[in-house]
């Protein structure tokens, strides 16, 4: 990147252009040469692994944590030097609920449009209830609601400001499929409306949902693009059997030819290589004639399965225990309320 645009709020339609962005948490390479696009009105996946630098990555990505080395702009502003105006049209969601439970919805609401400083506080309060379909809540208290209601709280939270970028980090982590489902919903009505979404989560449903998906492990990006691109660039061959004793048939083809990985999916056990042909006559003469073997569609899952086992581990023993390394570093005192 020759150049920064500063200051206009514009950058060619992208709504994340970063390049060459390090992190290093002491002898940690916590985030490794990072670069990386997203455009505006886009949901963008962030796929890896716990301690993968997930975190990490889209706090420097907002300007809430400053990298050792890189540059970039997010919403057209330079990350190393207008990260206040990044912070005025950014809402970010954190992985652990960040409001309080002693405060209704609506009362976590006023004290976060507070925080931002908003005029008419009340309207936009009341925007963000009907909105979100919290409406008829309002006065309950946020500790008293399930997985799914508290997602919704602060999603609406992060609304209140009306952000043109949403940052959220596994935002749907612990919350049943419906309250999933429905959350996804609403960050495609987002996205129609133009607001972009960076969102990092593990659930290759969801990761499917994206327009864009980006793997990062270890600290470094393996792969982006769309999900078709991603099975496509990795020339995978997967073939699927089903039968009896599938965890022995999985040990017994450990080392065989053609084979590179065996990963039991429910029912079927899913073997994958680059080598299509050599495969399928690896698993005929293995299988035996009491099992049913196909060739089945890569899917997205394999790739990462495939991806993630080939992955160099640079960050050695204890790093990214419990999450990213250092992830809390940078964290704000008002609960990562940017």
């Amino acid at each position: 990147m020759s150049s920064t645009p500063t200051g206009n709020g514009v950058n060619g339609g992208l709504a994340i252009d970063v390049r060459g962005l390090n992190k290093h948490y002491g002898d940690k390479h916590v985030v490794n040469d990072l670069t990386m696009q997203v455009a505006r009105g886009e949901i963008f996946g962030f796929l890896g692994p716990n301690g993968s630098g997930k975190t990490t990555s889209i706090r420097m990505m907002c300007g809430l944590l400053t990298p050792d080395s890189g540059q970039g702009t997010c919403l057209g502003f330079d990350i190393l030097r207008e990260t206040d105006e990044i912070k005025r049209r950014v809402g970010y969601m954190t992985q652990k609920f960040s409001y309080w439970d002693d405060l209704s919805i609506r009362e976590n609401l006023d004290f976060v449009a507070r925080v931002y400083g908003m005029p008419n506080r009340r309207e936009a309060v009341d925007r963000a209830l009907e909105g979100l379909g919290l409406a008829t809540r309002s006065a309950q208290l946020a500790g008293s609601l399930s997985g799914g209601w508290k997602q919704r709280l602060a999603l609406a939270a992060c609304l209140l400001h009306e952000p043109e970028l949403l940052l959220l980090d596994e935002p749907t982590a612990g919350v049943d499929p419906k309250a999933r489902r429905d959350f996804w919903e609403q960050l495609h009505l987002l996205a129609a409306r133009g607001i972009s979404v960076l969102v990092s989560t593990h659930y290759m449903d969801e990761a499917e949902r994206c327009h864009k998906l980006a793997y990062i492990a270890y600290g470094k990006l393996l792969t982006q693009g769309t999900a078709g691109e991603v099975v496509a660039s990795q020339n995978l061959a997967t073939w699927s059997v089903e039968g009896d004793d599938l965890a022995e048939l999985s040990e017994q083809l450990h080392g065989a030819p053609g084979v590179e990985q065996t990963v039991v999916f429910g029912t079927a056990l899913h073997v994958t290589g680059r080598d299509g042909a050599l495969l399928g006559e690896t698993l005929r003469r293995i299988a035996g004639p009491g099992r049913h073997v196909e060739e089945t569609q890569t899917s997205l899952e394999d790739v990462f399965i495939h991806m993630m086992s080939r992955a160099e581990d640079n960050m050695g023993a204890g790093a990214g225990a419990g999450g990213d390394a250092g992830g809390d570093t940078g964290r704000k005192t008002r609960k990562d309320q940017p």
